[in-house]
């Protein structure tokens, strides 16, 4: 069980836990397919805390490089495989799978224990004046390293 709010990376991927409240189900009392949108944006968000890359730092370091950049979804491609419901913990799983200069791609799950429910590739573009730039280093850097070290 994963204690912290921010989840853990574990064997290079980042593990995030989520229950599921009423307020994400819809009225069968399964959860809502967009609010699985939001599970995860959280693991994707928590990912980058716990990499190292202080989020005020790089924003700071990224804004000096590409004034008014900012981290957008380009694609995604989700595979629905089954149901959660009301009161299932959930954990986000997130790794990268593909760096490259402008983008990155990440693989993500929901599990429920040992259950995979959905399963996501992300690519996640950085841009700046409304074109795609190099992803700063800092990122890049620790991105790149979480995944050597497994």
């Amino acid at each position: 069980m994963i204690n912290s709010l921010d989840g853990a990376i574990i064997g290079g991927r980042h593990v995030m836990q989520v229950r599921v409240y009423y307020e994400d189900t819809d009225f069968t009392g399964i959860v809502y397919h967009a609010n699985y949108l939001r599970f995860m944006e959280r693991g994707r968000t928590n990912y980058l805390r716990l990499l190292g890359a202080d989020q005020h730092a790089l924003f700071a370091e990224a804004e000096s490089e590409a004034p008014g950049f900012a981290f957008v979804v380009r694609a995604m491609q989700i595979d629905y495989l089954k149901s959660a419901r009301m009161d299932d913990i959930l954990t986000i799983v997130t790794s990268p799978h593909d760096i490259k200069g402008a983008s990155i791609t990440l693989h993500q799950e929901v599990r429920r224990a040992d259950e995979l429910l959905l399963e996501c590739h992300v690519k996640v573009a950085f841009v700046s004046g409304g074109r795609a730039r190099p992803i700063p280093k800092a990122l890049r850097t620790a991105m790149t390293a979480d995944r050597e070290k497994h």
